[in-house]
């Protein structure tokens, strides 16, 4: 049995990302975030065994769910907001996240979020000891895809 490590310059540059949003038909370059994760979790059920101890689980569905901190120095999302108290239509947006660097092996990785619509956020801030102003966002989406997936590493698949 070999020892094989991962190189070190195959860790992913947290800085190396490009983050888009589609509303309505307009596309925006999200260059704002400055972290951002989007989480499924899988609904489960449990299931009562007959002649077993343990109760088994049966995945039953999924959940999907985001959540960053982006620079406070745009008004897309809070327009969002307004048209939705203006007029009662809710909106749902797209956002599309790459990872890529170039120095990994990996390569890079594109995964899309569809049906995308926020919990909440904040309307206006100010902070005067602050050197400058961020906020949180948070959400959930419908969907996903994973057009463009990471090249798999040597020695990542043992034989």
């Amino acid at each position: 049995m070999s020892n094989i490590t991962m190189n070190a310059r195959d860790a992913i540059a947290g800085k190396l990302a490009q983050c888009y949003l589609t509303v309505n038909s307009s596309r925006y370059n999200f260059a704002n975030i400055l972290d951002f994760e989007a989480k499924v979790e899988k609904i489960k059920t449990t299931v009562p065994r007959l002649g077993a101890i343990m109760v088994g689980h049966k995945t039953c569905g999924m959940e999907g769910t985001f959540s960053g901190t982006m620079h406070y120095n745009q008004s897309v999302l809070r327009k969002l907001h307004e048209d939705y108290k203006n007029t009662g239509e809710d909106i749902y947006f797209t956002i599309e996240i790459e990872n890529n660097d170039p120095t990994s092996e990996a390569a890079s990785q594109t995964v899309i979020l569809y049906d995308c619509n926020l919990d909440g956020g904040v309307l206006t801030k100010f902070d005067a000891d602050s050197e400058y102003l961020d906020e949180e966002i948070e959400g959930t989406f419908e969907d996903f895809s994973i057009p463009e997936e990471f090249t798999t590493l040597s020695g990542f698949e043992a034989s």
